[in-house]
């Protein structure tokens, strides 16, 4: 926030429907901030609470993942939850998942449509979302951060997987690569972030159209 505030921190392209959004540092931490206050606030989450990801990768997916640790929760992506936040095709696996836990559902609309046909009892993230403010207090006494890993653990293993990759701030990284396990996100998103880089993610990725997106997105690795 402080070294780069308005430089595009993550640009989400998905080649199957021609979206790409870019957001800026604040834009992310503003997003991050309306889903923690949701979570806390709506949904009753909290430092104790394990909240189960069940997430492509995606820009509001990292709003998401940076809401549930504004607040102190961990994310599990391997394991049940009090909570889950995932897409409607994922319902079944989150009501496994949490039980009688909450549920929210996020359409990953460009535009923000809610997601159709929804149970009763699930809450639209899109929705919800928008009426929260854009600024939280971050809990100075969180938990568990990451499938049981420690924040410091998991900042350490992000900050080793960033070095391992050659990540400097200076750098733009281009991945179509999934955050489905911890393993997996802390290399393929945690480590750009951690290194100061920006990132930009593709779903669907059209071959043909990857290098001419690497000129025009200034990308210096992927």
């Amino acid at each position: 926030m402080a070294a780069d505030p308005v430089g595009p921190r993550i640009t989400y392209y998905d080649d199957a429907t021609g979206e790409r959004i870019e957001l800026s540092t604040v834009t992310l931490a503003n997003w991050a901030a309306k889903t923690a206050n949701l979570l806390r606030d709506e949904l009753g989450a909290g430092p104790a609470t394990r909240v189960s990801v069940l997430l492509p990768a995606h820009w509001q997916t990292a709003a998401v993942l940076f809401g549930i640790w504004w607040i102190g929760a961990e994310v599990v992506l391997d394991g049940g939850g009090d909570i889950a936040l995932c897409t409607a095709d994922r319902l079944a696996a989150a009501d496994d998942a949490v039980g009688v836990g909450e549920i929210a559902v996020l359409s990953l609309d460009p535009f923000g449509k809610p997601a159709a046909d929804l149970p009763v009892g699930v809450t639209d993230y899109a929705t919800s979302v928008r009426v929260h403010g854009d600024q939280v207090s971050p809990e100075r006494h969180p938990g568990p951060a990451l499938d049981g890993r420690s924040v410091t653990d998991v900042f350490v293993d992000a900050q080793a997987a960033a070095a391992a990759q050659g990540f400097t701030a200076a750098d733009r990284v281009m991945s179509t690569a999934a955050w489905t396990t911890a393993d997996e996100l802390t290399a393929n998103l945690l480590a750009v972030f951690v290194a100061g880089a920006s990132l930009v993610q593709v779903t669907n990725p059209d071959r043909s159209t990857l290098d001419r997106r690497r000129q025009m997105e200034k990308v210096t690795r992927g």
